[in-house]
């Protein structure tokens, strides 16, 4: 049996991946799905990167967890690469799911495709508290293309104000991931296309993280709304011994 902790991406609570970790429970592991800092019900929009790392940190803490494969999806791999840094000792592995790959001193907007500062800070414009949402068009067609648009719709409706802060603070590591001496895998889903094919998420990011396992799996960057089944077995796959 392994223990899973699943960090979700900006924009999303530990609710919406509720359907994989249920799946990946019926395999016979335990499986967690905390919701960071800044995107929990009534939380500040003016939360950082620093805060959102720390919350996961304290959960790992509270719950005494051990020989966790701790796994980060999208913004969520800031997230992760900051819980390493600083308790390596509860981890048994990384895994980054269509996630951003940080070293030190850079930010989830350093790593973005060309232009994506410009499109961010206009969607962050259009709120006064500091958060930023996502237009259905740009859900649609770069982050669940591979839904129909029920689903789209649907999903998109779960989606709440993520703090724009957390994208632009850079990381403080010790170690760059790389340098880590903790198993690592990345998940690159393939008609991924929040991240345009010629600025990758494979191999352009995974390849910062050194000795790393591959798997790679048909799908969107909301997998876990298009297609759970294939995701909580490609989060098996990339946990396994």
């Amino acid at each position: 049996m392994a223990h899973y902790v699943l960090v979700h991406g900006a924009w999303h609570t530990g609710t919406e991946l509720g359907p994989t970790a249920a799946l990946i429970r019926a395999e016979g592991h335990q499986v967690y799905t905390p919701t960071i800092r800044g995107n929990r019900p009534g939380d500040s929009k003016t939360t950082g990167l620093a805060e959102a790392i720390e919350s996961i940190v304290e959960y790992l803490d509270e719950n005494n967890a051990k020989d966790v494969i701790l796994v980060g999806h999208s913004y969520g791999g800031m997230v992760i690469t900051g819980v390493a840094d600083r308790g390596a000792h509860r981890l048994r592995r990384l895994v980054y799911w269509n996630a951003f790959v940080p070293n030190n001193g850079e930010s989830l907007l350093d790593m973005g495709a060309p232009g994506s500062v410009d499109i961010m800070e206009a969607f962050a414009a259009e709120r006064n508290d500091g958060s930023i949402e996502l237009p259905f068009p740009f859900w649609r067609e770069a982050m669940i293309n591979d839904a129909d648009i029920e689903t789209a719709k649907r999903t998109y409706n779960m989606l709440n104000p993520h703090p724009m802060k957390t994208f632009g603070d850079k990381i403080s590591l010790s170690q760059n991931p790389a340098e880590m001496a903790i198993a690592k895998s990345y998940i690159n889903c393939t008609e991924d296309t929040a991240m345009p094919h010629s600025h990758p998420w494979h191999p352009r990011l995974s390849e910062k993280l050194g000795l790393f396992r591959l798997i790679q799996v048909p799908g969107s960057h909301e997998l876990c709304f298009s297609n759970p089944v294939k995701l909580a077995q490609a989060i098996m796959d990339a946990g396994r011994d």
